[in-house]
């Protein structure tokens, strides 16, 4: 099956943070593949993606005071599942929370939430895509871009 006959599925999620003093803490879902990553999921019928992302992300977390700080990037991959090949793609947002206590979405497969530093989280995320994702969200709250090297 070639990539142009991929079944096309769109997400959204958000980049939560909450801020401890100066240092921004991220907010990471370990999912039911033992995956960390960020909150998402799919667009609901009629849904605008910035609207979904916040659903998922109060829906995932527990977290009910979320506020969307901007709009991070949209990735893409491939996969397969049930034997189709799929073509995901998420828009994801920046979101800003004072509330620190979490609440993990067990019924979505959802099995912890953790706050983490940035060094933290670059090390715990398990897909380098989302990393990326991760390292322009730090930018956008800090202002300056990350030595990655």
């Amino acid at each position: 099956m070639t990539r142009s006959r991929a079944q096309q599925e769109t997400s959204a999620g958000g980049v939560v943070y909450r801020l401890d003093g100066r240092t921004p803490l991220f907010l990471l879902i370990r999912d039911s593949y033992r995956n960390w990553g960020f909150p998402k999921g799919h667009l609901e019928s009629g849904e605008q993606a910035q609207d979904a992302a916040l659903r998922e992300v109060r829906e995932e977390t527990g977290l009910d005071a979320v506020s969307l700080r901007g709009t991070i990037s949209t990735i893409d991959w491939y996969f397969r599942f049930r034997g189709r090949l799929i073509h995901k793609v998420c828009h994801f947002y920046l979101m800003e929370t004072n509330e620190a206590e979490t609440s993990p979405q067990g019924t979505e497969g959802i099995t912890a939430c953790q706050w983490v530093r940035y060094d933290e989280a670059t090390t715990a995320i398990s897909y380098a895509n989302a990393r990326q994702v991760l390292q322009r969200a730090h930018e956008m709250i800090t202002g300056a871009p990350v030595d990655v090297s």
